[in-house]
C-alpha cells in the first residue's frame, strides 16, 4: 500500500506543493512546527532516509538545499533548521523549518493554520524557488 507521501505525490491527496522535479517533491507540513515548515521527499518510496543509495541521498539533499533557500527568502527567519525523524511516515523525508531560536525546532508545538494562510505561504515559497 502506498504511503501517504506517495499518495500526495501522485495527487490523490491534496497538498500545498512547493516544488518538484523528476525524483523529488516538497510540500508544506499540514501541522507545522513553524509557519513554512516544509517536507522534502524522494518520489521513490524508501522507508528510511539512510537506506537511499548514495546518489539518491545526495540528490535529495541538494534538492532540499534549493528548497531551504526558497524558504529562507520567503519566511522571515535567522536560519532554516533541518531535521530527520522518520518515525511518523515510512517514507524517507527531511523537515525544513524556518527558525529564529533552537526552541523553534520543538516538535511538541505543532499548530494548525487556516488553509488560506497555508496557500499564501506555499505561494511565497514557490515564488522564491530556483
Amino acid at each position: 500500500m502506498p504511503t501517504i507521501f506517495s499518495r500526495i505525490i501522485s495527487g490523490e491527496i491534496p497538498s500545498y506543493k512547493i516544488a518538484e522535479d523528476e525524483n523529488h517533491f516538497a510540500f508544506l507540513d499540514i501541522n507545522p512546527v513553524t509557519p513554512g515548515h516544509t517536507l522534502v521527499v524522494p518520489k521513490k518510496e524508501v522507508s528510511y532516509l539512510f537506506d537511499l543509495s548514495d546518489s539518491d541521498y545526495t540528490a535529495l539533499q541538494l534538492f532540499a538545499k534549493r528548497v531551504a533557500a526558497a524558504v529562507e527568502k520567503a519566511i522571515p527567519c535567522k536560519r532554516v533548521g533541518v531535521t530527520v525523524i522518520g518515525l511518523e511516515v515510512p517514507h524517507a523525508h527531511i523537515h525544513l523549518l524556518p527558525i529564529n531560536t533552537e526552541a523553534d525546532m520543538d516538535f511538541h508545538h505543532k499548530q494548525t493554520l487556516p488553509a488560506e494562510r497555508m496557500e499564501e505561504i506555499a505561494a511565497t515559497i514557490r515564488a522564491n524557488f530556483k
